[in-house]
């Protein structure tokens, strides 16, 4: 117990350490996302603790996802009037970014020539880690590989993401939330919050349509490269 105690406290510790270089230092390398995982993972190895014994701990961190992510209602309804307004926009642009994730994802493992099995891994990346593993389990994935790949899909996202927003000069709060929340969902959400409380708004809806579009579309077009 004590060592799950530790532990916890340790993550929480790094992270808020973390967070405050990166305030200080807003650099795209030191966001917490990935600087935390790296200082964490390091440390594991190094102490020769078991993964078993890390998440004993760890694990009322992750069980704080779905409260966090029902949090978000609260934000929503706070810019509800600008969404609304801009609904159409936003579906659309979600929509076809979500479609796009998928194609690509599968074109390329498919243009590369890995298997099957790996390329339906693969294609839903871009939604949510849960949903992509469902996903994953339906058109005949390989779960583990999808959710290092979702993982993986979320941090190159939230590091991209702002050298995407300033080289095309995107000021407005909808295409930076939808930009964040198609291609990064949770942590795209994190980053866009941190632009204005309508792109994190918007980056929310992005994530949820995108998971919800992957889920219907992705056992279809996958059916494409077989």
């Amino acid at each position: 117990m004590m060592s799950a105690l530790f532990w916890l406290f340790c993550t929480i510790a790094v992270y808020v350490a973390a967070k405050r270089l990166y305030r200080a230092f807003p650099k795209i390398y030191l966001t917490p996302l990935l600087v935390t995982p790296i200082i964490i993972i390091t440390a594991i190895e190094l102490s020769g603790v078991s993964f078993d014994t890390y998440n004993q701990g760890a694990k009322w961190l992750s069980d704080m996802i779905e409260p966090a992510t029902i949090a978000l209602a609260v934000t929503l309804y706070k810019h509800f009037d600008v969404m609304k307004k801009n609904a159409s926009a936003i579906l659309i642009s979600v929509g076809c970014g979500a479609i796009a994730a998928i194609l690509t994802s599968a074109g390329l493992a498919h243009l590369f020539g890995l298997t099957n099995a790996i390329m339906d891994s693969l294609a839903p990346r871009s939604a949510t880690t849960p949903i992509a593993i469902s996903i994953s389990k339906i058109i005949g994935g390989v779960p583990t590989i999808t959710a290092v790949a979702t993982l993986v899909t979320g941090l190159f996202g939230m590091i991209i993401g702002p050298l995407i927003v300033k080289w095309f000069r995107i000021h407005s709060p909808i295409a930076r939330g939808v930009l964040f929340g198609t291609s990064a969902h949770s942590a795209g959400i994190s980053k866009a919050l941190e632009y204005d409380g309508v792109s994190g708004s918007v980056a929310g809806i992005a994530m949820m349509v995108t998971a919800f579009v992957t889920l219907c579309v992705a056992p279809w077009l996958m059916t494409l490269f077989q």
